[in-house]
C-alpha cells in the first residue's frame, strides 16, 4: 500500500488592518479577517460591507466611526475552516498596543492545543503585510507553525513607521493619542508627525509645512537605518515602504524621494488601513521600514 506522506500544512491568516484585501488574499492563499466598524451604531466589515470610498464619505460627514475587534466567533470560525485543510494557523493580528483584539485571540487560541499561533509582534499597515509576506515564505521554507511565530516576534521590533497628519481632530476624537500628544492638539494648524515603534502611536515632531514634514520623516527613518538597521550600506536587507490615508499624489513623491535618497530600486506603496484611518482622517502620508527577514 502506497505511504502517504502527510505535508505540515501550515494557513496563514491576518486581518485588514494589513491593508491586504480579499483579492490578494485568494492570490496569496490566506485569509484576511475583515475588521468590524461602527458607523452610527450600525456594524460594517472592512471591504466586505464598507468601501475605502464609503468610509471617507461618512468619515468627512463627520458621523460617529469607531472601530471594533473582531468578535471571537468570527475568529473561531475562521480557525476551524482553516483547520479543517491545515494542521496548523499562523495568525498575524494588528499590534496589541493599538488594540485588544490580539490578547482576545491569544486568549482563544488556548483552547486549540498549540495548533494557533497568535503573533504578537506589534506591527500595523505596510509593516504588518510586511509581517505576513515573511510568513508565507517561512511556511515555504518548513517552518513549523511555531518557528514562524518565534522569529516575527524576535523581530517585532525592527520596524519603524513615521505619519503625518493632515488634522488632529480625529485622534483627539477617538482618544488615542498619548497625553505628549494630546497637547499638541491646541496648535491644529501644524502638521504633526507621529510615530509607531512597537505598540504604540505617539508624538514625534511638528511640521509648519507639509514639506518640511516630509523632511523631518525621512531624516527620521534614515537615522533609524543608521543605528538600528545596519546602515546605509545595507539598503538590500531593509523593506521601504510608503502608505497614505487619500493622498496618493504625494505618496508617489514620497517613493521618488526615498528611491533617490537610499538608492533603492523598489518601494511598496499602500493605503492606510482603514482601522487606522478613522483615528487619523484623510490627507495623512506614512513612511516605514522593515528588515528583511528572508
Amino acid at each position: 500500500s502506497k505511504v502517504e506522506v502527510i505535508m505540515n500544512k501550515i494557513a496563514i491568516m491576518t486581518d485588514s488592518n494589513s491593508g491586504i484585501t480579499q483579492k490578494e488574499a485568494e492570490v496569496l492563499r490566506i485569509r484576511v479577517l475583515p475588521m468590524p466598524f461602527l458607523i452610527d451604531g450600525e456594524t460594517f466589515f472592512e471591504e466586505i460591507s464598507l468601501t475605502q470610498e464609503q468610509f471617507y464619505e461618512r468619515l468627512a460627514q463627520d458621523v460617529d466611526i469607531s472601530t471594533s475587534q473582531p468578535s471571537p466567533e468570527d475568529v473561531t470560525k475562521a480557525w476551524e475552516e482553516l483547520l479543517e485543510e491545515n494542521e496548523s494557523i499562523v495568525y498575524i493580528p494588528m499590534s496589541s498596543g493599538l488594540s485588544g483584539s490580539c490578547q482576545t485571540a491569544i486568549m482563544l487560541a488556548d483552547d486549540y492545543e498549540g495548533k494557533v499561533q497568535v503573533v504578537d509582534n506589534q506591527r500595523i499597515s505596510v509593516t504588518q503585510r510586511q509581517s505576513v509576506l515573511d510568513a508565507i515564505e517561512l511556511a515555504k521554507e518548513g517552518k513549523t507553525a511555531v518557528q514562524i511565530k518565534e522569529i516575527l516576534e524576535a523581530n517585532k521590533f525592527e520596524s519603524s513607521i513615521y505619519i503625518m497628519l493632515d488634522t488632529l481632530k480625529y485622534l483627539k476624537k477617538g482618544g488615542r493619542i498619548t497625553p505628549a500628544a494630546a497637547a499638541l492638539g491646541s496648535a491644529l494648524r501644524l502638521k504633526p508627525v507621529l510615530q509607531i515603534q512597537g505598540e504604540k502611536l505617539d508624538a514625534f515632531s511638528i511640521a509648519r509645512t507639509k514639506k518640511q514634514g516630509v523632511s523631518k520623516m525621512l531624516a527620521a527613518i534614515e537615522e533609524d537605518i543608521k543605528t538600528r538597521f545596519g546602515g546605509l550600506d545595507n539598503m538590500e536587507n531593509i523593506h521601504m515602504e510608503v502608505a497614505h490615508t487619500v493622498n496618493e499624489e504625494a505618496a508617489l513623491e514620497l517613493v521618488e524621494m526615498i528611491k533617490e535618497r537610499f538608492g533603492v530600486e523598489t518601494v511598496d506603496m499602500y493605503p492606510l488601513s482603514l482601522s487606522i484611518s478613522c483615528h487619523i482622517g484623510a490627507g495623512s502620508l506614512a513612511v516605514a521600514c522593515s528588515k528583511r527577514l528572508v
